[in-house]
């Protein structure tokens, strides 16, 4: 079995608070796009085992989607296990949440191969215990999600943007980026919070904003540059994605993202990719 697991972006990303175990409170829109990483599942084998083409990604219990698959017999007290293969495209490391989407996948693919016992809200609280960012992949559609990523509600104000994904050459910590975050001197004041968006069109100019560009663009300054170059490229806006350090810029048609595209390609060294918003 073959799945395509999305990378995902934050088209607005706010923080509302800590919780005393240490987890964050947001406000969030996120929406997948159409980079994917391949998921491959092989059955019939007693320990569920993991192999990737990206050598930063671990192949150990560690690994998300072990975990998620791991998690799934457990619940099904089945003593089996399924051979995961990963070809990566989603850059690691980045705010796409690719190792999420990836556990998510495996979590989707088992419940199809075994007959569907599990319900979308049983897979979406099994994902909240190994990632936050996984119950939105179970989801699979543009959602306005809070608390600590459980809340999720379908948000149909989105196009079918063209995106320019820009990828600086710099690993980032999401605990890290959370551990060094200051909430009172967070940007955008909370003030999307009071807005009704299951009614509104998303506004670029208007909505775009995270919380945790500043903290992130400290330690890797290729952060601003690159949305600096995706406007100068025609941009309508640009945004940082989840903890970064990639960069995504929302464009007009096609052709402009692949002039946008080309020009960015031939001056820097940063991954760039061309996709849409999925809706």
């Amino acid at each position: 079995m073959k799945i395509l697991s999305p990378a995902k972006i934050n088209l607005f990303l706010q923080i509302t608070g800590k919780r005393q175990n240490g987890y964050h409170d947001l406000f969030t829109l996120m929406c997948c796009i159409s980079l994917y990483d391949t998921v491959s599942l092989s059955f019939g084998t007693k320990r569920t085992t993991v192999s990737c083409n990206n050598p930063e990604v671990p192949e150990d219990e560690s690994n998300l989607a072990v975990r998620a698959a791991n998690l799934f017999f457990e619940t099904l007290h089945k003593n089996e296990g399924v051979k995961i293969g990963l070809e990566k495209k989603i850059p690691v490391a980045a705010g796409l949440g690719g190792g999420s989407s990836n556990a998510a996948s495996v979590l989707l693919g088992l419940n199809r191969y075994y007959g569907r016992p599990l319900t979308q809200d049983k897979l979406m609280s099994m994902g909240l215990s190994i990632g936050t960012d996984i119950p939105f992949f179970i989801f699979r559609k543009p959602a306005i999600v809070s608390g600590i990523g459980e809340k999720l509600e379908a948000y149909e104000g989105l196009k079918p943007f063209q995106i320019l994904l820009v990828c600086p050459k710099f690993a980032v910590s999401t605990k890290e980026i959370y551990k060094n975050l200051n909430l009172e001197l967070t940007k955008y004041n909370k003030k999307l919070r009071n807005i009704v968006f299951k009614k509104k069109v998303f506004d670029i100019k208007k909505h775009l904003c995270n919380d945790l560009k500043n903290v992130t663009a400290s330690i890797c300054p290729d952060v601003n540059k690159a949305k600096e170059t995706l406007l100068s490229c025609g941009a309508i806006g640009a945004l940082m994605s989840g903890s970064g350090p990639a960069v995504f810029g929302i464009f007009p048609d096609f052709n402009k993202a692949l002039i946008a595209y080309n020009a960015i390609l031939n001056k820097h060294s940063w991954s760039v990719f061309q996709a849409e918003i999925l809706i």
